[in-house]
């Protein structure tokens, strides 16, 4: 049975814009997805664009776009500020969405929009892609195996001798409403610790701002709490000599499993070195393949809207502390 191609919308032409663009050509999927329509603010980035798929139908107000295209499913990719009245927009017309991490600008736009998207009864994933990564699979498998013992603490280390990192050119990425490492790099580390070892469930934060105060953090000191016992530690720090750090270190009673920069996993007993552990290459599945097939009625493998928002409601607790003691934040997850 032949099925039909799903019609793919696009908002935002930043840099996952421009990667879905380019995701969806691929062979493997252009016989899936046809790329219908658009929308992006700039003119110059729409004519930069058109010139390379000049079948597109382009707009300035995804409004407008959502109201006279055939859409089946919506990619939001831009500043997260904007995420909450798009995604409720398509949600209201029954589209599927497929949304850039983090789901919104607060927990109380994240709480509507999973609501929305549960009453709309449409696929609503967000693009979580680090606990599909071959490392991260690999250190879940040893966690599984107590390769290490029982956990007995984490550590998450986010360094960054600058930010914005030299490659992220944009307006927001370092603003303080919605920019910063915390946001940008450590919702990811959030969402692979609660789907390989547990519902973080306490949160106790401490930030450094610059005296500018529209500019994001500059570093972070905090304390969580996975199943209401085992201890992670956040160190992050920006402006600093040296190279980029970012990790997450496992300690167990019996070892040490360090995924060191997003990807190089190793191991070590107590009171011996830490060595590189072999990671097989496998061939990975896009996010937005896994979308698909979940469109099309498929298993598959992807985070929704559920796993957004509780990771959302971890991130603004690190972000926006309530306290100076560990605050439980099961209330706001439920």
């Amino acid at each position: 049975m032949t099925k039909n191609k799903i019609k793919l919308a696009i908002v935002g032409l930043g840099n996952m814009g421009r990667y879905m663009i380019r995701t969806i050509s691929s062979p493997a999927l252009a016989e899936q997805v046809e790329l219908v329509a658009i929308c992006e603010a700039s003119p110059a980035m729409r004519e930069q664009c058109q010139q390379d798929y000049p079948q597109v139908q382009y707009y300035a107000d995804y409004s407008k776009m959502l109201a006279e295209m055939d859409i089946n499913l919506l990619y939001v990719s831009v500043p997260p500020a904007y995420h909450h009245d798009i995604v409720r927009a398509a949600l209201r017309k029954k589209i599927h969405v497929f949304c850039e991490k983090p789901l919104a600008n607060n927990l109380e736009e994240a709480a509507e929009l999973l609501m929305l998207a549960e009453e709309a009864n449409v696929v609503h994933a967000i693009h979580f892609s680090m606990p599909h990564e071959p490392s991260v699979k690999r250190m879940e498998q040893m966690i599984k195996e107590q390769a290490i013992g029982t956990i007995r603490s984490m550590e998450l280390i986010l360094h960054f001798p600058t930010w914005p990192r030299s490659w992220q050119h944009n307006s927001w990425i370092s603003t303080r409403a919605q920019g910063g490492f915390v946001l940008e790099v450590g919702v990811h580390w959030i969402n692979v610790i609660q789907k390989l070892f547990g519902t973080i469930t306490h949160v106790q934060s401490e930030l450094e701002f610059p005296a500018d105060e529209d500019r994001c953090e500059t570093g972070i000191h905090a304390k969580m709490l996975m199943n209401s016992e085992v201890p992670i530690y956040v160190n992050g720090l920006s402006g600093m000599a040296g190279a980029e750090r970012v990790s997450l270190v496992v300690y167990g009673s019996e070892g040490t499993i360090a995924l060191e920069n997003w990807s190089e996993l190793h191991v070590g007993a107590i009171g011996q070195p830490l060595e590189k552990v072999a990671v097989e290459d496998m061939e990975q599945t896009p996010i937005v393949a896994q979308v698909i097939r979940a469109i099309h009625g498929e298993h598959a493998d992807y985070f929704d809207f559920r796993d957004g928002y509780e990771a959302q409601a971890v991130l603004e607790a690190l972000r926006h502390p309530a306290s100076s003691e560990l605050t439980d934040i099961r209330k706001a997850t439920k």
